[in-house]
């Protein structure tokens, strides 16, 4: 694989993928054409090894496993660890409403939003619905694709200091535009006449409720005058779920690796399908049988946590530390946090560095400035709930948390790279 060929599967992912639901529907897609098989929570397993597996939960987190010729519990398992979701406007369950002449969608602010670039954008909307067939519940993906919907900003004349101190309120600025209201306005309708579209045969339906976001209809892209960057929406987190799944399907057959992809750490992982809940930590178990089992397959087991890292801007520089300058293309960043917002530790980074070592990569190191309060990941989370040693590292990145992220473009096959000699492949 090539660093081109690999960012051309990349861009594809992140356009396909405009909700966590419809990156672990992409996620399960890739894994089953590269021989893994699908196993449901609620059904009694039976797992042989050799063997590739994976399971989701809330249709949004997954967890993928290859098992090599050693057992769990002698040879531990090697993990990779990243979230589905990122920070974006979702609608509220009584979302539609009319002002002025304009039918429009009202929406909640989910995680920490970059607020301004969400104006005059052109929108879409996705998610999944609930849907009532008869006496029947059922679930269905839905994304629009083109643009339908846009958040206009107030216009400079109307608002003298727009450049100097506007503030926005996300109850009364957000509400995006969808149309005229022309009296006929049914958005429970239209979301059905798109499901139609995608499956004629779906028959007399009922929409009971939803979970749905916005999002840019702008594609990814290569930019720069040597195509060294990478821009698009959601590159925080579903760079690091999809090279992770890169990682896993040429992994070598002979180890023990695993890979979760969790909802909701855009808002603190507290959920029965985020990292601070049972998902990975039930895999585990039932690999391993017993408690004594269990225990011992952790001591032996490595986690990587992969979320996208900070890299220094060159206009704001002065948010980092001198010593510490991750440069976009100049290699994944080990991140450090000396009270635990980040997991790594002297013995993880060792081991990271080596992986990067092996197969040539250049690797740096984040640490926030120490006036400064820096983010978390679900390294730590893991970490506590699991007992396994960890290591926090992610691309460098711009922009984070906004409508449209950029990285460089050589950062993400790097640390692909790395992660698949961590996997135990050999190049």
């Amino acid at each position: 694989m090539t660093n081109e060929h690999f960012n051309t599967g990349l861009m594809q992912f992140l356009d396909r993928s405009p909700t966590p639901f419809h990156a672990v529907a992409n996620l399960a897609t890739t894994l089953s054409e590269a021989g893994f098989a699908r196993i449901e929570e609620a059904d009694r397993w039976v797992i042989e090894a050799p063997g590739k597996y994976f399971v989701t939960r809330g249709a949004a987190s997954l967890v993928a496993f290859s098992l090599g010729n050693d057992p769990v519990v002698e040879a531990g398992i090697q993990m990779i660890g990243s979230h589905t979701d990122s920070p974006c406007l979702k609608l509220k369950p009584h979302t539609a409403f009319t002002a002025h002449g304009y039918c429009q969608l009202g929406v909640e602010v989910y995680g920490g939003v970059l607020l301004n670039p969400w104006f005059d954008r052109d929108l879409s909307l996705a998610g999944r619905v609930t849907l009532r067939r008869g006496d029947e519940l059922i679930q269905r993906l839905i994304d629009f694709e083109q643009a339908i919907a846009v958040i206009p900003s107030l216009a400079i004349h109307l608002d003298r200091d727009a450049n100097n101190k506007r503030s926005i309120n996300p109850q009364t600025y957000l509400p995006a535009i969808m149309c005229l209201d022309n009296g006929d306005f049914d958005l429970d309708r239209a979301l059905v006449e798109r499901l139609r579209n995608d499956d004629p045969g779906l028959g007399e339906v009922e929409i009971v409720a939803f979970e749905l976001s916005l999002y840019p209809t702008e594609k990814a892209a290569l930019v720069g005058l040597r195509n060294e960057f990478i821009a698009s929406a959601r590159l925080d987190n579903l760079l690091s779920c999809y090279l992770s799944a890169a990682a896993l399907t040429h992994c070598s057959a002979a180890n023990n690796c695993l890979i979760v992809c969790s909802d909701h750490e855009e808002v603190g992982s507290a959920s029965a399908i985020g990292a601070r809940g049972t998902f990975l930590r039930s895999v585990i178990e039932r690999l391993t049988a017993t408690s004594e089992a269990y225990a011992r397959a952790i001591a032996r087991s490595t986690l990587v946590s992969t979320d996208n890292a900070h890299g220094v801007h060159p206009n704001f520089a002065d948010n980092h530390d001198d010593q510490h300058l991750p440069l976009l293309n100049g290699g994944p960043a080990i991140k450090v946090n000396s009270n635990q917002a980040y997991a790594s530790t002297s013995e993880t980074a060792a081991l990271f560095k080596q992986a990067c070592r092996a197969v040539g990569v250049p690797v740096q190191s984040f640490v926030s400035r120490t006036d400064k309060i820096c983010g978390s990941t679900i390294g730590p989370l893991t970490a506590t709930a699991l007992g396994v040693k960890t290591v926090d590292v992610g691309v460098p990145t711009f922009a984070m948390h906004s409508i449209r992220e950029l990285a460089g473009s050589e950062d993400a096959y790097s640390l692909y790279r790395a992660l698949a000699w961590f996997f135990g492949r050999r190049e």
